[in-house]
């Protein structure tokens, strides 16, 4: 079985390499692709690309480059098209989510019981950064408005960590280029009567000043994107 791992990448030039390192030193015993889609990253991060092979002999990694920058949205679309694997894992780049939490993310897919994990930031008792108040306040927001339009009642809504088995993410056709993709693809998910478990993961979050990415603009946005997807394609 091949576990597919796509990493929107935009301006990561510093996590690239360590990223890339912990996916491949994941404790899990399947055979995996790295699915790289570079944003066009402008911090020297794409200069990285042709060291790739000898920085990590033997790995199966591709790259896949946008001429412009098109969003995160657009970045997932991407890869999820060039994903070959019967699985499909979600990795940002950046190092706030850590790649030995993928044991507990495959495992309600592995053992057949589910077709959609949600890794959440907000149950467990994993370690978590401690950081923005009402960015944790907008997250919980959009997880309830996005729970009330799809009736699933997840905690983190949000989340970088979504795994698909590969008919499910292959059936949702992705519109939204930016941040809207998380309530996009969840309202697609809920829609399409799919099996979906949530498991607890450990947060290592940045802040601003270290590249976070996201503004309250995105959350905006989010909103308008819970409902639309609620009811069209």
């Amino acid at each position: 079985m091949l576990l597919s791992v796509v990493i929107p990448v935009y301006n990561e030039k510093d996590t690239l390499f360590e990223i890339i390192r912990r996916v491949l030193n994941a404790p899990v015993d399947l055979e995996r692709e790295i699915v790289l889609v570079d944003d066009c990253s402008r911090d020297g991060t794409q200069e990285l690309y042709p060291l790739l092979d000898a920085k990590f002999p033997g790995a199966r990694i591709r790259v896949i480059k946008h001429a412009v920058n098109q969003g995160k949205g657009a970045a997932l679309r991407t890869g999820y098209q060039q994903a070959h694997g019967d699985i499909v894992l979600v990795q940002d780049a950046d190092l706030e989510y850590d790649p030995s939490d993928y044991p507990k993310l495959l495992k309600p897919i592995l053992d057949g019981r589910a077709d959609v994990v949600y890794g959440s930031r907000f149950v467990g008792g994993d370690e978590h950064r401690v950081l923005y108040f009402w960015h944790s306040v907008g997250n919980k927001v959009l997880t309830l408005l996005s729970n009330m339009f799809t009736n699933l009642n997840l905690t983190d809504m949000e989340t970088c960590y979504k795994v698909f088995r590969r008919e499910v993410i292959r059936s949702i056709n992705i519109k939204s280029n930016r941040f809207g993709v998380e309530p996009e693809v969840t309202a697609k998910v809920a829609r399409g009567g799919w099996r979906v478990y949530e498991v607890g993961i450990s947060y290592s979050g940045r802040a601003y000043e270290e590249g976070k990415k996201i503004t309250w603009k995105d959350g905006v946005k989010a909103i308008f994107c819970i409902v639309r997807y609620a009811f069209a394609d």
